[in-house]
């Protein structure tokens, strides 16, 4: 392909309970709520966005939200870990703020010792926080965290494999990322802006996909003419590869790597404004245009939400 994969577009994670997610995510982390949809492949379940004050694309953190379902277990297939950007010196801040919040913070060292906060989310779901600088997208004028120590985008994710070899054929001589490093337990590739971690593990057992786990991460594709094209080189190379399918706010594609994690290729446009205003974003249930006929039996399904509201802290 003469166009390069242009780094994260978003993750998406499985969580419990919806109120506490959206208490965590805006309260604590201080991200946006961007949307709030229903899965469109199981409209009975929540779908929540989270990301920057438009939700562009590299900043956005999503859940599915299975209230009932068992908890999962991280495990060789998968995205481990989800690594949020926050700016240089904001450190000490997001540590003073997680102690008061009395989220427990991990003393293990990440991979490349690359100093970072490792913490984990009301469903266990792996994070970290690193600092590196100013990449920011968009700012939430309404965020409680202070614009000078906010979360910018997601800097990278950490994938468990039970082998190297074909994931990396895959990053490099496919997807065309680019290996920045490498040590005996893993090798670590840039994709735009975008950090990926490949850990190898030959002693754990295959993770299993459920709550607190990741359940796929987008890749980010400038529009669907390019998107087009990646499917027809990815199935060219043997991959088992969905069609083009409307997400309503990008258009994906999805296939899982030789280690079994779930990729997604997503374009940028069109965007979350497509069916509310900025100032809407996140305040309301919104459901794509097949789905409005059947509105109410969605809404009496779903669990009623309670969404804080900020002023700046800015």
């Amino acid at each position: 392909m003469d166009e390069d994969i242009l780094g994260l577009h978003h993750v998406t994670a499985i969580a419990s309970d919806p109120n506490r997610n959206i208490a965590f995510y805006t309260t604590v982390l201080g991200l946006k709520l961007v949307k709030i949809t229903v899965n469109f492949d199981d409209p009975g379940s929540y779908h929540f966005y989270y990301g920057d004050e438009i939700g562009r694309p590299g900043s956005l953190l999503t859940f599915f939200l299975w209230p009932d379902a068992p908890r999962g277990r991280r495990g060789p297939g998968q995205v481990t870990v989800v690594k949020f950007g926050i700016p240089f010196g904001s450190m000490p801040f997001w540590a003073d703020r997680l102690r008061r919040y009395q989220v427990i913070m991990a003393d293990s060292s990440p991979l490349f010792d690359e100093e970072a906060l490792i913490f984990s989310d009301p469903d266990a779901l792996q994070l970290e926080l690193i600092e590196v600088g100013e990449l920011r997208t968009a700012r939430d004028e309404h965020s409680p965290i202070p614009h000078e120590y906010a979360i910018t985008h997601i800097h990278g994710v950490t994938l468990l494999e039970p082998e190297l070899q074909a994931t990396d054929s895959l990053l490099t001589g496919t997807l065309g990322f680019r290996r920045m490093h490498q040590e005996p337990t893993g090798t670590r590739y840039r994709a735009g802006h975008t950090l990926v971690d490949l850990v190898h593990t030959a002693d754990k057992p295959r993770g299993f996909v459920s709550v607190g786990t990741v359940h796929h991460v987008a890749w980010r594709i400038a529009d669907q003419e390019q998107q087009r094209d990646w499917r027809e080189q990815l199935v060219g190379k043997g991959l088992s590869v969905t069609p083009i399918i409307d997400r309503r706010y990008f258009k994906s594609i999805y296939f899982r790597e030789p280690g079994g994690v779930l990729f997604e290729l997503a374009t940028d446009p069109p965007g979350f404004t497509i069916d509310e205003e900025v100032d809407e974003l996140g305040t309301r249930l919104v459901l794509p245009p097949w789905l409005e006929s059947v509105r109410n039996r969605i809404e009496a399904r779903l669990p009623r939400l309670t969404v804080p509201k900020f002023e700046s802290a800015a």
